[in-house]
């Protein structure tokens, strides 16, 4: 992790680390390329994972309620039908979109923070 301030064209942060439960899943908005989205941030020690918050199968959320999502035995599990995927990778191991992956989104830990890349 890096310890020198973010310079001042750095991107605003997502959130703060220590906001998200080690070993646990958080809900925040970005401005991506192809406008806002809603992504999920899943925190394993100082690495985080970062997908799209959206069910490949349905194209619905995959928070039960606003920030809050079904972990198991590292997969993330969508809330409306059950599809259950990795964590580390995003794919689909269980449910109607078998195969299939989340889209995943680039982010680092840089001074305590999430962040997008400088050049999202």
């Amino acid at each position: 992790m890096d310890t020198a301030p973010p310079p001042e064209s750095a991107p605003p942060a997502l959130c703060r680390l220590d906001e998200i439960p080690d070993g646990g899943a958080t809900a925040v908005d970005a401005v991506l390329a192809d406008g806002a989205e809603s992504l999920i941030l899943l925190r394993h020690g100082e690495q985080v994972h970062a997908y799209l918050n959206i069910c490949p199968h349905a194209g619905r959320r995959l928070d039960y309620a606003p920030g809050k999502f079904l972990l198991k035995n590292g997969t993330l599990i969508c809330a409306v039908h059950g599809a259950t995927f990795n964590q580390a990778d995003g794919l689909c191991i269980a449910g109607p979109c078998r195969g299939e992956h989340l889209r995943a989104v680039e982010v680092r830990v840089r001074h305590g923070a999430v962040r997008l890349p400088d050049d999202a």
